[in-house]
């Protein structure tokens, strides 16, 4: 027989509920006090900090709704959540080897930091100051995604795979980290996404380009800080924005723009990355890192 709640149980869940969140995409706290400092908002540039934001290319209304696309987070005992633990554990004796160190350079995000990323699979390092038009394009997409993962974050407040073990991670652990959010993987939604705008700026390059951009989002269960199934969800985040922006025209002539410079950036003089260091990952990568 069902129970009608308790007003007690009923007025603790109106108040999780009401609880303010940071606007972050990755690093939400749960929940956060009104007067603890939180993440760069949206209406804040990252890049130019004191500055009004670019924003977003969707309107709010437009952005896709993740809370209705994703399946919730797998149920405590439940195969998915077997799945997630078993990731979990056996991606922890990776410490100390070439896969371990990429997932460590890969929590880096931001378009600066993805373009350095994927430079093996680009083939040129690429000097971002020849690339102004990528370089817009994917920190206005940012916001996008960053709208798109708020709320599911906020409305499943899964806790991350470390809380509660001292099992290693590639970060340092601290509170803040501790009480984010953890699905969907907004490092994941970002790196799959960039991806997705990288392999159509160069369509030939789309296989490795796209490989590398589910080896990021693999780093955050490598690192010890996501859920496969938060890296799952993030993917499918990112594809959903990344199909609503081919909607709008101002995102489709920035698209344009960025084909143009990054074709010319590729084509010219540019540093070409280290191979040695080139060679470590595409042998670190070529094997899927999980293990059942």
């Amino acid at each position: 027989m069902l129970r009608t709640p308790s007003r007690l149980a009923s007025t603790v869940l109106t108040l999780l509920l009401a609880a303010p969140v940071a606007a972050h995409a990755e690093d939400m706290p749960h929940p956060a006090p009104p007067a603890a400092p939180s993440a760069p908002s949206l209406g804040t540039d990252t890049l130019k900090p004191g500055k009004p934001a670019v924003k977003p290319y969707l309107a709010e209304t437009a952005t896709p709704d993740a809370v209705q696309i994703l399946p919730s987070p797998p149920a405590h005992d439940a195969p998915l959540d077997k799945a997630d633990r078993a990731a979990f554990a056996s991606t922890r004796v990776l410490r100390g080897t070439p896969r371990w160190e990429i997932a460590a350079n890969d929590v880096a995000e931001g378009a600066s930091a993805v373009l350095e990323n994927f430079a093996c699979v680009l083939g040129t390092r690429i000097d971002q100051a020849r690339v102004p038009a990528v370089i817009h394009l994917l920190e206005r997409t940012r916001l996008d995604l960053a709208r798109a993962t708020r709320g599911p974050k906020v409305h499943y407040r899964r806790l991350r795979p470390f809380v509660g073990n001292e099992a290693p991670i590639c970060v340092q652990r601290s509170q803040a980290l501790a009480d984010s959010f953890s699905y969907p993987s907004g490092h994941a939604t970002q790196g799959w996404a960039y991806a997705l705008i990288l392999a159509a700026l160069v369509p030939e390059k789309a296989t490795p380009i796209l490989v590398r951009g589910r080896a990021y989002g693999e780093s955050r269960i490598v690192c010890g800080v996501h859920w496969l199934s938060d890296v799952v969800a993030g993917r499918l985040t990112g594809t959903s924005v990344f199909a609503a922006l081919m909607g709008d025209p101002t995102f489709r002539a920035d698209l344009e723009k960025a084909r143009g410079e990054l074709r010319a950036a590729l084509a010219g003089a540019g540093t070409a990355p280290d191979q040695a260091a080139c060679t470590r990952e595409a042998d670190a990568l070529r094997e899927p890192p999980l293990e059942f």
